[in-house]
């Protein structure tokens, strides 16, 4: 008997809140299935969409994505680039949604003004360097993604190392270098970027393809662009960051499945203090 045919054993029938009866399969029969047949999680979660059986944690995404678009998700790389305040929720969403495999990069460690916003930052991790924090967070939450990671800061050669076999990009940072280094990098990789920031009730989202103007149209020349933004002085609110990280993971969704419009030459300007929000042609 193949995996295929002893996930259709396996599957158990499950009425969701729509009424509908789907064929799934729990967590526990995954891990029996990878291990009886050698094969990743991943690989079972696959199998098992593929013969129209959901793996049952993804139950809430069929409406929306489909099989094929979970399957799509489940066969993703993205690479993150930053796993403090924005980075740190966009892993652990990416996760719940079962996207394959991480490559997260970010050479810091956690410190106390981290604590007001940074999902992956707790008092028990203070000096814990960030992408350890981060593998051990998404073992957790879904062992069906693959992790790994860069502890260092990452420059033109590492990056270069990074993108291969990626399908798209996340930009997580707090620099304005780091961010046109990194559209540089996606640009002559030709991988998608999606670009998040935040400052104090603010925020703003956008998605960079590699023929699109990018940073150059929000920011002008990246020789005189500043190094830092106004965060410096209005500092990161939980709030928005976690509003900009969930759009940011929505975009990468839409990107890696193929269903929507991608936020590509527009730039989403969010004004939590004052209820406002603008979309600005790039």
């Amino acid at each position: 008997m193949n995996l295929q045919e002893r996930i259709l054993e396996k599957a158990k029938p499950y009425v969701a809140p729509n009424r509908k009866t789907f064929s799934t399969l729990t967590l526990a029969d995954r891990d029996e299935l990878a291990a009886l047949f050698q094969a990743s999680r991943r690989e079972v979660e696959i199998a098992a969409l593929k013969a129209e059986v959901v793996p049952r944690r993804y139950l809430r995404n069929i409406g929306s994505l489909g099989f094929q678009g979970q399957i799509q998700l489940l066969r993703a790389t993205a690479l993150l680039v930053g796993a403090g305040g924005l980075g740190g929720t966009i892993a652990q969403l990416l996760a719940r949604m079962g996207v394959g495999k991480l490559i997260i990069a970010d050479g810091d460690s956690f410190s106390e003004d981290n604590l007001n916003r940074q999902a992956l930052s707790e008092e028990k991790n203070l000096g814990v360097r960030k992408v350890q924090a981060a593998q051990r967070s998404l073992a957790r939450i879904n062992g069906a993604t693959e992790v790994e990671f860069f502890d260092g800061f990452v420059k033109e050669k590492e990056l270069a190392a990074l993108l291969p076999g990626v399908q798209v990009a996340i930009d997580a940072l707090d620099n304005m270098p780091s961010r046109f280094l990194m559209e540089k990098a996606c640009k002559e990789a030709k991988v998608p970027l999606v670009h998040g920031a935040v400052a104090g009730f603010s925020g703003q989202l956008t998605v960079i393809y590699p023929e699109d103007p990018g940073f150059r149209a929000i920011y002008g020349d990246s020789q005189t662009a500043p190094e830092k933004g106004i965060e410096t002085e209005l500092g990161n609110l939980a709030g928005i960051v976690s509003a900009v990280a969930s759009l940011q993971v929505q975009e990468v969704i839409k990107i890696l499945t193929g269903i929507g419009r991608p936020f590509r030459n527009r730039l989403l300007f969010l004004d939590s203090l004052n209820g406002a929000a603008e979309i600005i042609s790039l």
